[in-house]
């Protein structure tokens, strides 16, 4: 998703674009893929399978604030087996985005099969700065190198390969003992796998939560585990514990024992058959080789300035899709604009010691206000007002309509009083059910010429695999 619109964005603005995507086809996690790393469950090494999508997947967010300006993801009544709901499930998306790419043209900036092993300087110093691109053919399915390695230099390089798939696993006491099985959300495909199970889930954000409900009537017991009971007890978990008599929330585990005994933080325990980490991913490029000028600490890549450009090597090298919570595809066609006019030379950033000042003082402010290093790049979940700012200082979109504003805020408070029913209620103000009536009868996007300029090389793939 962040590489096909800032793809778009990019030859728009006169740019030669070429794409690089391992998988047999576009779509990045919305490409489902029903096999897991199954050889390495946890994802201690480098996955294999680049997906982390489960089959019951289903928007956390409305469409009605997806898609970008001038192609909205519109529900298609008019095809046959489409989902059409507020929330649909994670397949619509991928049809929105084979839409997407079909509108414009897209799919001739693209060369699917194909992984990155290297990114590297090819030149030295700022203003001649080229990158050399190694990448080699490999099995529609992700798998063998089916082709000799290529490389190839360009001019720009953006880095549009997602950061749900590499695991971040947590250290626990016991696991590396531990003799049933253990995997991370990542490997999680469908419940039946666990029927008749118990099964101990660590975490309990977003994953934790809608795997837990995928699991109840299947599995034997469901144990949710959390850093705070307190804090973990809203209004829509209370709601959860009392319709499912099989899911229970503890604190977090304290040790894994070689029995199968999970012991939690409060002294009680339960045998266990699986334990699954719902406990996130970390960023991870390990094709690219700027010197140790782009690092990923404690989760935070940097340094970056407004999460986008290495001061040192901006702007041939730009990053699209590192922000977490914020609204996709839109802010990654806002971020795609941005580096196309300053790869272009339309508009110009700061001198480089002004952007690493500016990275610098904004990480000192997040964790002066609190935020740990690894939640940087959390937008959404410290200030949402960012992403708007993002987008009017930088590009020429129109803001966020204010009903769209709207039902986000409506949204967020049904999450909390009623996770698991809050996709199918109806709560839209006068405002909202107007603004979507206009919505719905927004025109189609029109195609785009093309122009060749400066050439750009964008790594779109698995970060374990490039």
């Amino acid at each position: 998703m962040a590489g096909l619109t800032t793809a778009r964005e990019l030859r728009r603005e006169g740019h030669a674009v070429t794409v690089m995507e391992q998988g047999r086809d576009i779509g990045g996690q919305w490409l489902y893929d029903p096999r897991a790393d199954d050889a390495d469950p946890l994802g201690a090494a480098p996955v294999m399978v680049h997906s982390s999508m489960y089959a019951s997947v289903r928007l956390l967010g409305p469409r009605e604030c997806m898609g970008v300006s001038d192609f909205q993801f519109l529900p298609r009544h008019d095809v046959a087996g489409r989902d059409t709901r507020r929330f649909p499930g994670h397949r619509e998306v991928f049809c929105f985005l084979k839409e997407f790419c079909d509108a414009f043209r897209i799919m001739d900036m693209v060369r699917l099969n194909t992984r990155v092993v290297r990114v590297a300087m090819a030149g030295e110093g700022c203003r001649d700065m080229r990158w050399t691109v190694r990448s080699v053919g490999v099995e529609p399915d992700g798998g063998e190198e089916v082709a000799p390695a290529e490389e190839e230099v360009f001019d720009a390089v953006v880095v549009a390969n997602g950061h749900y798939s590499q695991p971040r696993l947590p250290s626990i006491p016991g696991m590396e003992k531990w003799r049933r099985r253990q995997l991370h959300s990542h490997s999680y495909r469908v419940p039946d796998t666990f029927r008749d199970e118990v099964v101990v889930l660590v975490g309990c954000g977003d994953s934790a939560m809608d795997i837990a409900l995928d699991l109840c009537g299947v599995a034997k017991a469901v144990y949710l585990t959390a850093k705070s009971v307190e804090q973990a007890m809203t209004p829509a978990m209370s709601k959860m514990l009392a319709n499912h008599a099989e899911l229970h929330l503890n604190p977090q585990i304290d040790f894994l024992c070689e029995d199968g005994t999970v012991q939690f933080a409060d002294g009680t325990s339960v045998v266990a058959d699986v334990v699954i980490y719902c406990t996130g991913y970390t960023y991870s490029f390990p094709f690219l080789d700027t010197g140790g000028l782009v690092t990923v600490q404690d989760n935070r890549v940097g340094p970056l300035f407004e999460h986008t450009f290495p001061p040192a090597l901006a702007p041939s090298l730009s990053f699209v899709g590192i922000q977490m919570k914020t609204f996709v595809p839109w802010f990654f066609e806002a971020q795609g604009r941005w580096i196309a006019r300053m790869l272009s030379g339309r508009s110009a950033l700061p001198a480089a010691d002004e952007m690493l000042r500016a990275a610098e003082e904004y990480c000192r402010a997040r964790e002066a206000a609190g935020v740990p290093a690894k939640y940087t790049h959390d937008i959404g979940g410290v200030n949402p007002n960012e992403t708007y700012e993002f987008v009017a200082k930088y590009t020429d979109l129109p803001p966020r309509e204010e009903w769209k504003r709207e039902l986000v805020r409506v949204i967020l408070r049904d999450i909390t009083e009623d996770r698991e029913n809050f996709r199918d209620l109806d709560n839209d103000s006068e405002t909202v059910r107007e603004g979507v009536q206009r919505w719905l009868c927004l025109p189609d996007a029109t195609v785009p010429g093309d122009v060749a300029s400066s050439q750009v090389c964008m790594p779109f793939q698995a970060p374990s695999q490039l």
